[in-house]
């Protein structure tokens, strides 16, 4: 009898022995019908697995999105976190002399301190906090909105350390007419001009003051790569990541909503009111974007894939609300008609994405979608097309799905 068995190709054993950073020294006999142990607790499908960059959707100012199944990990590492950018990048950003000035005309009086000065005097804390730029799923959005074309990876939740930015301004001292903050970074305008800011976005001083608000120096317990940030950038969890200010060297406390650039409607506001597909809206009738809504991903397996040899299979996610908690997720197999529960873990930390399983047995072999919803802990469940769209394309949150083939 001829033998069937088909044995992994010379290049998938090399790029296991990659992964491993080992030989695999009876890499010979495996057949494609096995899973190494090492890819099966990696969660990687030896079948289906190739190395992905990250995707370039402009690089004038940088902007860089991350593919949704490169978003597995529980703790997002630097080298797959998204990039979003409004100029371009500093041209210096030394630790040894970098200086952060808190101003305003609502701070009883204007200091100026050194990294060193805020890793000395004040007490540090860790917290894993999700950032997500407001336009991301843009690109789902019909008719389409201007801007990067966001599909689903303009989301992170990396561990920050740093200062509580409330200790900082409770040092400082703040006026009782302090209503709002905002901050300057040390980025360049696309113009080239050094006295114009790039951007200068902020958040209410109740936002301002919350526990996991950070003065950061660093992400996943290492410096803050300068992509990121480096030396010192601001990180608020739960609003569009716009607020978190990288490169940040001046903070301001003002008596009124800030005014900086980016501010001012359109940018990072929504109709305040629903408005028909289309349609325009007048900048007076436009609300800021405050907390993100509620929202899930689909991790694991990738789309594309192809289910061999059984009819159950495992998928896993995160999902997220802004301000709130996740109180459920599922799974649909059958374009939205069934909803199967899937297993929530509780987040490490308030304003950090919470992760997600569920086992599917599939009935029969052929083309499948997964879509998967959130429901917050308000009841908000996320629709499964989008349906708020506005004229920046922001706050898209319908079902993230992807395709599968069982056969």
């Amino acid at each position: 009898m001829q033998n069937r068995r088909k044995f992994l190709s010379k290049s998938s054993l090399a790029l296991f022995s990659v992964l491993l950073g080992s030989k695999i020294v009876y890499g010979r006999n495996l057949t494609n019908e096995y899973i190494p142990i090492f890819l099966e607790d990696l969660g990687v499908d030896p079948l289906s697995y190739k190395a992905k960059e990250m995707m370039v959707l402009n690089d004038r100012p940088w902007n860089v999105e991350t593919p949704a199944h490169l978003l597995d990990d529980k703790v997002t590492p630097s080298s797959k976190m998204f990039l979003r950018n409004n100029g371009l990048l500093p041209t210096h950003t030394s630790a040894k002399d970098w200086k952060l000035t808190i101003a305003g005309e609502s701070v009883k009086q204007e200091m100026v301190f050194s990294l060193e000065d805020l890793k000395k005097n004040f007490k540090h804390y860790t917290y894993q906090l999700v950032l997500e730029c407001g336009g991301n799923g843009r690109k789902r959005f019909d008719p389409p909105t201007k801007g990067n074309q966001w599909n689903h990876g303009a989301i992170s939740c990396a561990r920050w350390t740093g200062v509580r930015l409330k200790d900082v301004l409770s040092f400082v001292g703040l006026k009782e007419d302090a209503v709002y903050l905002g901050y300057y970074g040390n980025d360049i305008h696309m113009s080239g001009d050094l006295t114009k800011p790039v951007i200068s976005r902020g958040v209410p001083i109740a936002k301002a003051m919350e526990e996991e608000t950070l003065l950061a120096f660093q992400m996943n317990g290492e410096d803050i790569p300068f992509a990121h940030g480096f030396p010192l950038r601001l990180v608020i969890g739960g609003w569009p990541a716009s607020v978190s200010g990288k490169w940040v060297q001046k903070i301001v406390v003002r008596d009124k909503i800030h005014d900086g650039p980016k501010m001012e409607a359109p940018s990072y506001t929504v109709p305040c009111q629903t408005v028909a597909p289309g349609s325009k809206v007048a900048n007076e009738e436009m609300c800021i974007i405050e907390s993100m809504p509620v929202k899930s991903l689909i991790t694991w397996p990738k789309t594309g894939g192809v289910l061999t040899n059984k009819n159950q299979l495992k998928v896993r996610g995160h999902a997220w609300a802004g301000d709130l908690s996740v109180r459920s997720v599922e799974v649909s197999m059958d374009f939205g008609s069934h909803w199967i529960p899937c297993i929530l873990n509780q987040p490490v930390n308030r304003l950090s994405w919470q992760h997600w399983e569920c086992l599917l047995e599939f009935p029969e072999k052929g083309y499948y979608e997964i879509w998967a919803r959130a429901t917050d802990e308000k009841g908000n469940v996320q629709p499964m097309v989008p349906s708020n769209w506005n004229p920046k394309g922001y706050l898209n949150n319908s079902c993230h799905r992807i395709a599968l083939k069982v056969v």
